[in-house]
């Protein structure tokens, strides 16, 4: 039986600036990246060359089939000084949206996609309240010279997810590291390594609060005064835009007696933050895993389960159930903004896709507001403290030759794309 999508459905691939960029230099993860002793796996280096050969991306996508593309604009270059702009990069990114708009690809921009600018840890990082008004100072910059050109802004990726990351290193003090997918080495190396971080910062080891590390309270009312701020100045220099947010969520479920740690899950991952996202005008929903609870709390997946390179369950069926919880709780247009597989095989990305998009359609038949997919990644890229080693892209890079080469679940989906339908 096939699946007809909407004539207007958004069919896309998401991209993150350090993630595929390359040299990105004053950003605070390029310093992190180059310490001695890192946790890094591997430097970003050159990454996947996009800020050189964006152009060439964008039109591959669009020969694809595909109308959308969700990428971040990087504030590290746009504001390396604080309170200094670069117009350069400015008209970088216009190049960029005036490539989407040759090929006919709709943009969706992310204004903080885990980077920020050194200076910007320097001055106490998101466990600082002055952190909103700069991050607002930025985001009206940005909008004001590019708005006319951006229909959907999103103005932070995965806004909560520093409740995860302080999950996930909870769960590696009983768990192989490898396992859950954080490369931490040992307790001594560690301790190394942040003094060594405090020393290039210029501040106290504890004091370098970077977005991707665990929260306090008040770090979390930090991002989201960020958000609510940001959207009131992106409003004010471009009333067109749409303005969101985005979330990780996982699909959480329960065996009987985990309900009660389902339910603070739930609360602590989304529910609380519900009052921010009131005045948004859409929600960036991302989802790549469930996570089952019982009576002692998290239950891991089985060990005979299927699992991704990042040691999540393969799950699409996961991204059904989300939409379906957001959209009883938020009244809005949701947009998936991430959502896919690291794995090297590719027949299994394009099982993933399949049965991912199958929730999708059954929620569109349902009634609920869903606009558009945007499949996480366009490119095998850069994937944090674990280097090149994760391959979620549609797209294999030589990073050799930065030649792109087109899996085959990349014609299958634009084959979807192409004709809307699954």
């Amino acid at each position: 039986m096939s699946r007809q999508f909407p004539e207007s459905f958004y069919w896309g691939a998401s991209t993150a600036a350090h993630q595929v960029e390359g040299n990105n230099v004053n950003s605070d993860f390029w310093l992190m990246e180059n310490l001695e002793g890192t946790v890094f796996k591997e430097r970003s280096g050159e990454a996947v060359d996009h800020y050189r050969l964006y152009r060439e991306d964008i039109a591959l996508m669009a020969e694809l089939g595909l109308n959308s593309y969700r990428f971040s604009v990087e504030w590290a270059r746009i504001e390396p000084k604080e309170g200094q702009f670069d117009q350069e990069a400015i008209d970088h990114y216009r190049d960029v949206l005036a490539a989407c708009k040759e090929f006919n690809i709709m943009p969706i921009i992310t204004l903080h996609h885990f980077t920020s600018p050194q200076w910007l840890i320097r001055a106490g990082g998101w466990e600082s309240m002055e952190t909103p008004a700069k991050f607002a100072r930025y985001c009206e910059h940005v909008m004001r010279e590019l708005g006319d050109s951006i229909p959907y802004v999103c103005t932070i990726n995965e806004a909560n997810i520093s409740i995860g990351i302080t999950k996930i290193i909870k769960r590696h003090q009983t768990q192989n590291a490898a396992q859950v997918g954080i490369n931490t080495g040992t307790m001594e190396s560690m301790q190394k390594y942040f003094a060594a971080l405090g020393q290039a910062f210029g501040v106290p080891p504890q004091e370098v609060h970077a977005f991707l590390a665990a929260r306090s309270e008040k770090g979390l009312e930090v991002i989201f005064k960020a958000h609510t701020q940001a959207r009131e100045a992106i409003r004010k220099v471009s009333p067109q835009t749409q303005v969101g947010i985005t979330l990780s969520l996982y699909d959480i479920q329960s065996i009987p007696g985990g309900e009660v740690h389902a339910a603070h899950a739930m609360q602590e991952e989304f529910l609380q933050f519900l009052p921010y996202l009131e005045e948004d005008d859409f929600f960036g929903l991302q989802n790549y895993t469930r996570y089952v609870y019982g009576p002692e709390g998290y239950i891991p997946p089985a060990e005979d389960a299927e699992k991704t390179q990042m040691g999540n369950e393969f799950y699409p069926e996961g991204l059904e159930s989300v939409i379906r919880y957001a959209s009883m709780h938020l009244n809005k247009p949701i947009i998936v903004t991430e959502n896919g597989i690291g794995t090297e095989n590719d027949e299994r990305r394009i099982a993933f896709i399949d049965r991912a998009l199958q929730g999708v359609h059954n929620c569109i038949g349902d009634g609920i507001p869903v606009l558009g997919y945007m499949h996480w990644s366009l490119l095998d890229n850069f994937e944090w403290q674990l280097g090149y080693s994760k391959t979620f892209g549609l797209l294999a890079v030589d990073r050799s030759t930065q030649e792109r080469k087109p899996k085959p679940s990349a014609y299958h989906y634009g084959n979807i794309a192409n004709t809307n339908l699954l």
